[in-house]
């Protein structure tokens, strides 16, 4: 059976962008965050990478995230990075070595629930400006409290979130910064501060901790630059294939809506990949993609199951001809800027009607 569309995970690249973290954070740990699924890679094969590689720890959204990776045979320690949300997640978390960003005092009310014997590893987060988890800086000292009351826990130390960190230009990033400092002058425990765009773009983020995550996949997290500038690999590769080719004459719509017009007589081409694969619909006529290496573009609008290129500069198109939206030779920040959006949302989006291989 041909295989309709395809995306290509080079584990190679993965290995490549995670000693492109060491470069950049030499003195620092590397907690990769794997969630949502590895950023839409794969998580089980993403983290066995990583752990093969020798990064310290992972990072998932919440506990089912992690639960998956325990049973794919994933020991690597593992961050939730929302924390826990009852109990019984509490108790699951001590039971699977997880470990549990605490984000907040009634967090704190449940882990204090559980018998002594419990094992638990924390982090606490805090909010430096990111304004969404955290608790606030001026509870630092009632949480060294909680710390004092609890000798059994095992402290892992501090977390804070930048907000503006893919803003080079933005004095903000230095400012949280300082802020996080400032609260925790003389207070011990480790420091976690620098995402992906941190680790790239703000020295001062680089601590004990880093955590970075898109650019383990190849992509950059800074506005006007690609992956490639930062020397990092693309992951994952995205194909499909020419399905028919015709031609029509100028003026001739193209697609739902008749959005496009053919500006001259002109051969279009239909691929086998739609909106139900995860390919964004805001995709304009005009997006680059690439036909059997040369450069062709979208034709009106994406729908479900197909997408129609104008070929005009792949005169020799022929049916089953590859198609490339994104990967090595097609950075995924450029299509994400057709689409409004960010190369975060397009890897996520893929849906499980893209056939996966791992190389």
């Amino acid at each position: 059976m041909n295989q309709r569309a395809v995306a290509t995970v080079d584990l190679g690249a993965i290995r490549h962008n995670l000693a492109q973290v060491r470069r950049y954070a030499p003195n620092s740990r590397v907690m990769a965050a794997v969630k949502a699924d590895a950023y839409g890679h794969g998580a089980i094969p993403v983290s066995r990478t990583l752990e093969s590689a020798g990064a310290d720890a992972l990072a998932v959204a919440c506990i089912e995230e992690a639960v998956k990776l325990r049973e794919g045979q994933v020991q690597l320690p593992i961050a939730l990075l929302e924390g826990i949300l009852s109990l019984d997640e509490a108790a699951l978390s001590a039971r699977e070595r997880l470990q549990i960003v605490v984000n907040d005092f009634w967090q704190i009310d449940l882990l204090e629930q559980l018998p002594v014997s419990a094992s638990l590893q924390i982090w606490f987060k805090l909010d430096s400006g990111m304004h969404r988890l955290g608790f606030p800086l001026d509870a630092v000292s009632r949480l060294c409290e909680v710390l004092a009351r609890h000798p059994d826990w095992d402290f892992c130390g501090w977390i804070t979130h930048l907000a503006q960190a893919d803003e080079p230009e933005s004095p903000f990033t230095l400012e949280q910064i300082a802020r996080y400092d400032a609260a925790l002058d003389g207070v011990p425990g480790a420091r976690s501060i620098g995402n992906s765009a941190g680790v790239l773009g703000w020295p001062d983020a680089r601590r004990d901790w880093v955590r970075p995550g898109l650019m383990l996949y190849g992509a950059s997290p800074m506005q006007g630059k690609t992956g490639a500038d930062w020397g990092l690999l693309p992951a994952l590769t995205l194909r499909s294939r020419v399905i028919a080719l015709r031609r029509y004459e100028a003026g001739s719509p193209i697609g739902y809506g008749g959005s496009y017009h053919c500006p001259e007589d002109m051969l279009v081409g239909v691929v086998a990949l739609g909106y139900a694969d995860g390919i964004h619909r805001s995709l304009a006529s005009g997006t680059p993609v690439k036909v059997a290496g040369q450069p062709a573009f979208i034709a009106g609008r994406v729908s479900m199951d197909m997408i129609t290129l104008d070929l005009r500069q792949v005169p020799d198109a022929r049916i089953g001809d590859e198609v490339m939206l994104w990967g090595r030779d097609a950075p995924i920040e450029v299509l994400a800027g057709y689409a409004d959006t960010l190369a975060y949302e397009l890897f996520c989006r893929l849906t499980n009607r893209v056939q996966f291989e791992y190389v």
